[in-house]
């Protein structure tokens, strides 16, 4: 018996995996950077498959690019002990309410992060939360999360905090 974990990242895009386009001279999501910040990371005892789905801005998803990561995130709870789901910012949280209301019994946790800057600037917090995603999946109990920044929150609920740039949880009576 191994004790492997095996873990699922699908990558969605978002500032997380923006790099400079020097001929147009603007951060785009033109060529992921994921398997860079992965070779960083010491990741003894995990097994990471990554799933390219899309390599979009948050902003330019659909609903149905939405529908189109939680039956992907689903399908692959089913056969990993956990799924990652690299996220833009500005949507993660409309993606990770709508994986709440379409994935039921959920077997594993599914860890949604990002990153408020790209992992190309000298100051950004993307490796950081990739980290933390990659710790957390493997003690979480099933359900829908996004850990970043120190903090690891449960969807549904989940918001982003434009004034303080990181995620806050709503409180139980604010979303009633």
């Amino acid at each position: 018996m191994s004790d492997t974990k095996k873990i699922a990242l699908i990558s969605t895009g978002g500032t997380i995996e923006k790099t400079y386009d020097v001929l147009e001279g603007v951060l785009a999501n033109d060529i992921s950077v994921l398997d860079v910040m992965l070779a960083r990371l010491q990741l003894r005892g995990v097994s990471i498959v990554r799933i390219p789905l899309m390599n979009k801005d948050s902003l330019d998803m659909s609903t149905a690019d939405q529908d189109l990561i939680a039956r992907t995130a689903g399908y692959l709870a089913e056969a990993y002990d956990g799924v990652i789901i690299v996220h833009g910012t500005d949507r993660l949280a409309e993606t990770g309410e709508r994986c709440c209301a379409v994935l039921h019994d959920l077997p594993v946790p599914i860890v949604f992060t990002g990153a408020m800057r790209p992992y190309e600037m000298r100051a950004t917090d993307a490796l950081q939360n990739l980290t933390e995603a990659l710790l957390a999946v493997q003690l979480l109990s099933p359900g829908v999360y996004v850990a970043m920044h120190n903090r690891v929150l449960r969807f549904p609920g989940v918001y982003k905090d434009r004034e303080r740039m990181t995620f806050a949880q709503l409180k139980p009576t604010e979303g009633a």
